[in-house]
């Protein structure tokens, strides 16, 4: 099947990130697992286009959202398109597939008093923990980076000279992003507390409380420990910051093209969601106040 080959194409020359190599891989394991069972196929020359069609019906019939089925779908077309390259495959079994459409899906975020509360009002705990997360949670909506960038940030990576971050993001691809002299002020605050607390601290910035570099679901489980007690939003994990960030960044009239800079996104595309999800709430507060729009609702 060629996988091993693939993923190390990904890791080492696409360069994509551990979690996306985990999807990939979980996709095409999914999809020969479907193969061997239902037309004990176990081979890549062998696929046919119909065989990826039973799948991807297979798939809807187990309610599976198109947008996931869309993503494993990618996969495949990238990994067949790979074995084309290499002359594994004459014919790409995916080239006559199309993509299930996708329903618009509005991004989760928090409302700007949520926001406001969880930063200046609520009371965090005492010690390095609670100041250690209250940081965290003001990098994530001050700057919209991911949790990957957040957990790999390094003191060096600061420049307090020109208040910027070095990010490394998706594809190794370095980014600077801007930051106040608000979070200038907690990161000196953390930074000191992280010196007294630790005798010989990691050169990482966020650190677990014994003195290590933080991980994924530690991380995780912060944010939505907080962002818990203060909004009803359904997913409440770092992710629902970033798109905060970027939310409220479009809201006051960003342009699409910085806040793309900012997000790291490597086209408009990905960023256009924001804009999306603005235009929709302007359609409801015109929808509820409007007494024209009010009459036609009767």
């Amino acid at each position: 099947m060629k996988k091993t080959a693939f993923l190390q194409y990904l890791q080492f020359e696409k360069r994509f990130s551990h979690h996306t190599l985990t999807a990939y891989k979980n996709d095409l394991e999914q999809f020969y697992l479907f193969l061997d069972q239902v037309y004990s196929i176990n081979t890549a020359s062998d696929v046919k286009h119909i065989h990826i069609r039973s799948w991807i019906v297979q798939l809807m019939q187990n309610g599976i959202a198109s947008r996931t089925i869309n993503r494993k779908l990618s996969s495949l077309k990238t990994f067949f398109k790979f074995m084309q390259k290499r002359g594994e495959i004459k014919i790409n079994p995916t080239a006559k597939i199309v993509s299930p459409k996708s329903n618009k899906r509005l991004v989760s975020f928090l409302n700007k008093s949520s926001i406001e509360y969880l930063l200046n009002e609520y009371e965090f705990e005492k010690g390095f923990a609670g100041i250690r997360d209250k940081t965290i949670l003001e990098v994530f909506y001050a700057s919209g980076m991911r949790r990957s960038e957040l957990i790999n940030l390094k003191k060096e990576n600061i420049d307090f000279s020109s208040q910027q971050i070095k990010v490394l993001g998706k594809g190794k691809k370095e980014r600077l992003i801007p930051f106040s002299k608000n979070l200038e002020g907690v990161f000196k605050r953390y930074l000191v507390f992280c010196s007294e607390t630790f005798e010989s601290p990691e050169d990482f910035v966020f650190l677990t409380e014994k003195g290590r570099k933080m991980y994924p679901k530690l991380v995780y489980n912060i944010v939505k420990k907080y962002l818990g007690q203060v909004s009803s939003v359904e997913l409440k994990g770092p992710h629902s910051l970033r798109h905060s960030f970027a939310t409220h960044l479009s809201d006051n009239g960003a342009e699409l093209n910085a806040v793309k800079e900012l997000l790291g996104h490597s086209s408009l595309a990905a960023t256009q969601i924001y804009t999306h999800n603005s235009i929709e709430r302007i359609k409801k507060a015109y929808e509820l106040a409007h007494p024209k729009a009010k009459r036609n609702n009767l």
